[in-house]
């Protein structure tokens, strides 16, 4: 009887510790793939966001505060992580995407943890898995460092520590939670909404037990908030105290508040639509997973306790997107972690269903077959730009004709033909060139967008633009043919047209040419066969060294 016990006991123990182990592996297997796919483009030049997160970033090591080196509608929290990823990785666009790598891995492994509280180990999994790899399609310009994805993180890190079965969460802990969904909204204003989500899930979850604890559920509201306001209090502390904060308030909330109400509706449902055609057109299977799993919540019983943050989440994620109406393809980054998420409940539903009709083995393999077919089908859409390209022609693939590649070689030849302390003008929306070339530039308008808007304030703008440009004579001027540098509306004013070039006339001589043909190969002409160029393309830029 003895001898029969013992190993019935020990084949029990080790199916026990794989059920335990294998999600552990096998998310781990999930964060590996993942960076192994990103790690090949690495090197993927900059874009514009990205180079004005760098170069403000790059400046502020250097000692100079946003809103001094540059203009910017974006909350300094942004900068602040780009400076800590350049001081760990070095100030490159591989150590800035190796830092994106590495929040990557965090936001799918707190995924993972969140969806395997809800729903299971199996829910985990997928919804890890699903999110790496939805978060790198073209469609949302996954491969490039954006704000949203250091937002998402420690919003996610946030629900992490007040999501509890039991309701019981600790002051400390809300404090916590707080000062991360703060940290988010300093990142990007976007992150307000999660912070709402927070703070509506937490007065719903205090609210539906009763008798209902008011003190309690106040007390908790108040910790909460005052977390998430502290980093905002913080950062106009700061602002205040180093004398810039007009300039701050103007840029960050003044001028963006106008930015984000100038676009109509029957542009943002036209713009949406168009988005998202795109999006689910190379991963539809993972959106209908994530449909049956808004169904799954609702509908089964042992997952409906979480049906109110799942969909609330959802909702509110998506609500991060719309403002403004843009709809930018990385925005929709907000919203994927709420459908990993229910994808990861559809898939823990199906595999319920299976438990029920079939033996484990077949089980397990009709899961994996099943989980194929949904990354498999985005996977094999996206292999071109995944797999079989070099970084510079995936960054062609998805901007088209923008500078970004150039950007590399312009900068190389500014940085080569300067010292440290001599300033740059780029005469356009091409911040990258300042933080690859190390020089600061002449001007606090890194971005030429806010001049061509149709308002009063940009013939002004403009104006301040060319007398910051003439006190500082630049060592170099660049200037970009480029549309979506400019973005020109039919009534937007000229003077910056009009003064650039009778300046560089009479100031600089024409030492560098970079064509950006049709071909999407780029010819360069540098110093003297530069003096007589004949681009092939609509689209160029122009350098400009300041004659002794």
């Amino acid at each position: 009887m003895s001898s029969q016990t013992g190993p019935v006991k020990e084949k029990k123990h080790g199916i026990i510790a794989v059920s335990v182990i294998w999600p552990w592996v096998a998310i781990i297997g999930v964060i590996i793939a993942a960076a192994v796919i990103r790690g090949r483009l690495l090197s993927i030049p900059l874009e514009r966001d990205e180079g004005e997160y760098a170069y403000i970033a790059q400046q502020m090591l250097k000692g100079v505060p946003p809103y001094v080196s540059a203009y910017s509608m974006k909350l300094p929290g942004i900068y602040v992580v780009y400076a800590m990823i350049m001081s760990v990785f070095g100030q490159t666009q591989t150590g800035i995407h190796l830092g994106l790598l590495v929040f990557n891995a965090g936001t799918i492994f707190v995924i993972f943890l969140l969806a395997r509280r809800f729903f299971g180990s199996v829910a985990g999994v997928m919804a890890g898995g699903v999110y790496a790899l939805a978060s790198m399609i073209s469609q949302v310009t996954g491969l490039w460092a954006n704000a949203e994805h250091f937002v998402v993180l420690p919003s996610l890190v946030g629900l992490l520590l007040i999501c509890k079965a039991d309701d019981k969460i600790g002051y400390v802990r809300l404090l916590i939670a707080g000062l991360l969904f703060g940290l988010a909204f300093i990142i990007k204003q976007h992150g307000i909404f999660f912070a709402l989500f927070a703070a509506l899930y937490l007065l719903y979850s205090g609210l539906r037990n009763k008798p209902i604890k008011w003190i309690k559920v106040i007390v908790a509201q108040i910790v909460f908030a005052a977390g998430a306001v502290t980093p905002f209090v913080l950062v106009c502390f700061f602002f205040w105290r180093n004398g810039t904060f007009d300039k701050f308030w103007f840029w960050t909330f003044t001028y963006a508040r106008k930015y984000a109400t100038s676009l109509s509706l029957s542009y943002a449902w036209a713009t949406l639509n168009e988005q998202m055609g795109l999006i689910l057109e190379e991963s539809y299977p993972i959106w209908v997973l994530a449909i049956a799993g808004l169904f799954a919540v609702i509908i089964i019983k042992r997952y409906r306790q979480w049906a109110v943050f799942t969909i609330g989440l959802f909702v509110f994620s998506f609500l991060a997107v719309c403002p403004g109406f843009y709809f930018r393809g990385h925005y929709f980054i907000f919203l994927l972690p709420a459908v990993a998420i229910l994808a990861g409940a559809a898939f823990s539903a199906i595999d319920g269903l299976f438990q029920r009709i079939m033996p484990v083995l077949l089980r397990v393999i009709v899961t994996i077959v099943i989980g194929s077919i949904v990354m498999g089908y985005s996977l094999y859409n996206q292999r071109v730009y995944l797999f079989d390209n070099s970084p510079d022609v995936v960054c062609r693939m998805v901007y088209g004709a923008n500078p970004f590649p150039e950007s590399l070689q312009i900068a190389e030849f500014i940085r080569n033909n300067t010292g440290p302390n001599d300033t740059v003008a780029v005469v356009g929306s091409e911040p990258q060139i300042y933080f690859y070339s190390g020089r600061r530039s002449a001007t606090s308008y890194i971005y030429t967008y806010p001049l061509m808007e149709p308002t009063q304030a940009a013939g002004k703008m403009q104006q301040e633009m060319i007398t910051q440009i003439e006190t500082a004579k630049p060592a170099f001027m660049v200037f970009v043919r480029v549309t979506t540098s400019w973005l020109v509306q039919p009534n937007s004013t000229q003077d910056i047209f009009n003064w650039f070039e009778p300046y560089v006339s009479n100031f600089y001589k024409l030492v560098g040419v970079a064509d950006i043909q049709p071909s999407g190969q780029t010819v360069y002409y540098w110093n003297n066969n530069a003096k007589n160029p004949s681009p092939e393309s609509q689209f160029w830029v122009a350098v400009f060294k300041r004659q002794e």
